[in-house]
């Protein structure tokens, strides 16, 4: 008996029709509002007097990253030491790795990496970290560029102070194989009613450290990395750096990564504020991400059961939305809006949802999805199919998380 061949969850053929001939669910992007994406955010970006390293961790999909980089991204923002050397594998040269590199299997994995031409930075918050990198890399005759994160109380990492900055400075000007690139920051964990007030005294906290380690000699570089920026309040982080002139004695860098597939979702909500914000951007980014899935039962009236659940998409910032109805196997292929169905509960396999009076449904009927946070929904998947405007497969993009 021949072994059946593996099929990775997702794949498609290019020249694939989504209602007739992809196997289902998939993870679908849209072309035209991907590529939108990608010039939104580097157009502004670009026209705040910043530079774009936008953060992998999103997508993991290397084909997306070159696409970024063709763009005019400065470079790519990763997680881990592995995310960096699967990026590395695809191309990128450039690497931000916006966390501590800790224990010595992962030193070793970006020790191996002996390109001259890859230049990567990795955050440091304590004096511990410090201590084991300059040990493991001074053992090797290799110098590490380190760039020291500023965080905020009760929230994720970095240091908590100003002073600790300074003290963290020292220690790293006495590592031989360390060299100091930076200062980072994550405002993203700023949250309460005066959010934007607090975001903005962060990123003039972050530029006057940067100023003063720059003062004091700290900086290995002419032109030191400040760097911040989610997918949220990118424009706020955009608009202090330039307001104090970081562009000109520093190299801005913002971070969001969300925004190449954007989302119906919480980053939804969150560019309507950025536009609220700016009176100057008419248009905003666009969801390219959708969730393609059969109607697998209809056991009652007005309810059914989608072939979708936690192993297919995201439900930590909302549940999955319907957005389109397609009959499956009709080309060329129309979309009906179910926009008034709802899921309300989602298994390991199955969605549940409510089928608004006016929606008719037959089972094998594939319903289009969108999704609320993209990162959740990229990791669970190998393949995603990029489409164009006819819904045909022009693209198989591969995941690597």
């Amino acid at each position: 008996m021949s072994a059946l061949n593996a099929v990775a969850k997702g794949a498609a053929a290019v020249g694939a029709h989504l209602v007739r001939d992809v196997s289902l669910p998939a993870l679908v992007l849209h072309r035209d509002a991907l590529e939108h994406n990608i010039r939104w955010m580097q157009d502004f970006v670009g026209n705040s007097g910043a530079e774009l390293a936008p953060h992998g961790k999103t997508s993991m999909m290397p084909a997306l990253f070159q696409r970024q980089l063709a763009a005019g991204a400065w470079g790519i923002t990763l997680a881990n030491a592995v995310q960096t050397r699967a990026a590395y594998a695809g191309g990128v040269r450039r690497v931000l790795m916006a966390n501590q590199l800790v224990g010595a299997p992962n030193m070793a994995l970006i020790a191996e990496l002996q390109d001259p031409q890859f230049d990567f930075h990795c955050m440091v918050d304590h004096p511990d970290n410090v201590a084991d990198l300059g040990l493991f890399f001074a053992a090797r005759g290799l110098r590490l560029n380190v760039m020291i994160e500023y965080g905020v109380v009760g929230g994720r990492c970095g240091c908590r102070s100003e002073q600790q900055v300074r003290e963290l400075a020292a220690a790293i000007k006495a590592q031989s194989a360390l060299a100091l690139t930076g200062i980072e920051g994550y405002e993203g964990v700023i949250h309460g009613e005066h959010a934007i007030s607090g975001i903005r005294d962060f990123a003039a906290s972050l530029v006057r450290l940067a100023v003063d380690l720059q003062d004091n000699g700290a900086f290995d570089l002419a032109k030191p990395i400040v760097t911040a920026s989610g997918s949220a309040w990118y424009d706020l982080i955009a608009e202090s750096f330039e307001q104090q002139n970081a562009a000109g004695r520093f190299l801005s860098v913002l971070r969001p990564g969300s925004y190449v597939a954007h989302d119906h979702g919480i980053y939804k909500d969150a560019q309507c504020c950025v536009l609220d914000r700016r009176n100057d951007l008419d248009e905003g980014l666009r969801p390219a991400m959708e969730v393609w899935a059969h109607v697998q039962s209809l056991p009652e009236p007005g309810f059914a059961v989608i072939a979708l659940g936690k192993r297919d998409v995201a439900y930590d910032a909302g549940l999955p939305v319907p957005l389109k109805r397609y009959r499956a196997g009709i080309v060329p292929a129309e979309g009906d809006d179910v926009s008034a169905c709802q899921v309300t509960a989602v298994m390991d396999q199955h969605a549940f949802m409510t089928v608004a009076p006016q929606v008719e449904l037959r089972i094998g009927d594939i319903i289009s999805f969108g999704t609320s946070h993209p990162c959740l929904t990229f990791d669970k998947w190998q393949v995603g199919c990029l489409v164009d405007d006819e819904l045909r497969v022009i693209e198989s993009l591969q995941t690597c998380f």
